[in-house]
């Protein structure tokens, strides 16, 4: 059966089917040793494709939860040498990474995976995919800060979609709370800057839930693969 080409090139854990879309513009890929820079262009089983000259091989999908440390990059590489996801996936035969982000000091739940077009329709706004933070926090909430963060701030001049909020430890003492942030935007910095727009200060991060997946039994540095039921619960909630 036919199909889109950047769909094919997604589904063999290439790119993102956003990425591969960039690379058929860019004239990157060819199909039987024609050059493709039309995007809808579909592609037969019996195809041959080629990005940048390679051929792709439809791999088997994968998809792994990993409990990302703080100080890791979430790249598949790093121009300052600095440690990324992909180098705790070593012993995994398959070309993987990460769906979407978690900041460079920013700890957490993190779906790594070569289905491209999981990943895709995970990150896309349209799905609302809710994320759940834990942030330390320095100062404490006054009412109008938390009408503020639950209703939508403004953050260059967009407002936030409305947040949930729970404070979950407050210490007096020493200025600080523990806030648990539920979003489903994933906007750069997004948390931090949330934060930010009520004049807190983030201390500490961590990202402990995404859709239905938690970190349970997973330490700093894990991972585990997800299941074909959990895998096939985030593919519904993204239809």
């Amino acid at each position: 059966m036919a199909e889109r080409l950047q769909k094919v090139i997604a589904q063999a854990g290439v790119a993102s089917r956003r990425k591969a879309e960039k690379m058929i513009t860019a004239g990157q890929v060819t199909v039987n040793g024609k050059r493709i820079t039309e995007l809808g262009t579909k592609v037969e089983p019996s195809d041959k494709i080629e990005v940048n000259g390679v051929p792709i091989e439809k791999e088997t999908l994968h998809t792994y939860l990993f409990y990302k440390p703080r100080g890791v990059i979430s790249s598949v590489k790093d121009d300052k040498g600095r440690k990324t996801v992909v180098d705790y996936f070593e012993d995994v035969p398959y070309r993987l990474y990460p769906v979407g982000r978690l900041d460079y000091d920013t700890s957490g739940l993190l779906l790594m995976t070569n289905d491209g077009e999981l990943a895709n329709k995970l990150m896309h706004p349209r799905n609302e995919v809710p994320k759940v933070y834990v942030a330390k926090i320095k100062g404490l909430l006054s009412p109008e800060d938390i009408h503020s963060l639950t209703h939508g701030v403004r953050i260059d001049g967009r407002k936030s979609a409305p947040a949930k909020l729970k404070i979950l430890k407050t210490d007096e003492k020493k200025n600080t709370q523990i806030v648990q942030l539920t979003i489903h935007e994933g906007h750069y910095h997004q948390v931090k800057r949330m934060f930010e727009a009520v004049h807190h200060f983030v201390e500490k991060l961590s990202r402990e839930k995404y859709a239905f997946l938690t970190l349970k039994s997973l330490t700093s540095g894990e991972y585990r693969e997800l299941t074909h039921e959990e895998v096939s619960r985030l593919n519904h909630l993204s239809d």
